[in-house]
């Protein structure tokens, strides 16, 4: 069994930057696809990034694309998200979420297992 609890979250003025970052215990993420939701009240928790298995292979929603960057440190056993330019409509609670061997894909929630508590991020306009 795996634990992830993300971190880094906060309050931050339109146009500022956030890192989160995803850490895990009970073993190693090494060989898990990570993945990015978010939700904010009242929408779907939607996808936001996900890093393979490799590391190599990084993959982003439309949304987030070229402002967000997802990574992986594996002798961390940490992944990290990477926030820039961030607007009003990027305010959501943000988990993190580990699904064994997969790769950098786009996925839907029922599709990974492990799942942390989440961290909020909150941007003003």
């Amino acid at each position: 069994q795996v634990q992830l609890v993300e971190s880094g979250g906060g309050l931050v003025q339109a146009g500022g930057s956030l890192r989160l970052s995803c850490a895990a215990s009970g073993r190693t993420i090494s060989s898990d696809a990570i993945v990015w939701f978010r939700q904010a009240p009242g929408k779907e928790r939607e996808f936001v990034a996900a890093v393979g298995w490799t590391g190599g292979n990084t993959v982003c929603a439309d949304s987030v694309k070229g402002r967000f960057t997802i990574s992986r440190r594996n002798a961390a056993n940490t992944v990290y998200l990477q926030m820039n330019s961030l607007k009003p409509e990027d305010t959501a609670l943000y988990y993190c979420a580990a699904r064994f061997g997969g790769s950098a894909r786009y996925y839907s929630p029922n599709e990974v297992a492990f799942w942390g508590q989440g961290t909020q991020v909150t941007v003003s306009s």
